[in-house]
């Protein structure tokens, strides 16, 4: 279920709108995302090898991330520039995937989430390994693009099923 019962990037008439922070109070905010390339398991001892044609794939794809969540505001309509203080993008693999499980943290101490700026982190970096591997791997599949957990701001602390409860870590 929403927090709220209305989709707040809509007016009155149901036009998009980008919403009015002037008001909210600035508070740490921090959000956490995830998502995943399964691959073959030949590509993924390839990337962890260091052996692939065009070089680092997950340091360049953890650069990717972190550059593409500081430009989120470009990239999504209705998000607010933000002047992020940290962004980390952690990839590891995973066997059973086989593949990479990539986590983005944004952080700000501001009067708007950062949801969509640590999901934008995870999202590219994620395409970012795809992007450096297609070459002996059509068919990786990038998937699990989700929020995981948030902090700050009026609606408080919240963690995604599975990682803990819901809001409040309830």
């Amino acid at each position: 279920m929403a927090d709220s019962d209305h989709l707040t990037h809509l007016d009155a008439s149901g036009k998009a709108d980008m919403v009015d922070v002037s008001t909210k109070a600035v508070t740490e905010r921090v959000a956490v995302a995830t998502g995943s390339v399964k691959m073959l398991p030949e590509t993924l001892a390839m990337i962890l090898a260091g052996d692939a044609k065009k070089g680092d794939v997950i340091g360049t794809a953890r650069i990717a991330g972190i550059m593409a969540a500081k430009r989120t505001h470009e990239l999504i309509p209705l998000c607010h520039p933000l002047l992020l203080t940290k962004i980390s993008v952690d990839i590891e693999p995973d066997e059973s995937l086989p593949g990479l499980v990539v986590t983005a943290t944004a952080k700000v101490g501001g009067q708007t989430g950062v949801e969509m700026e640590a999901l934008t982190a995870a999202s590219v970096a994620c395409l970012t390994v795809y992007d450096m591997a297609k070459a002996v791997d059509r068919f990786m599949e990038i998937g699990g693009v989700r929020l995981l957990e948030k902090s700050g701001g009026r609606s408080g602390h919240w963690r995604a099923p599975g990682k803990g409860a819901g809001k409040d870590g309830a």
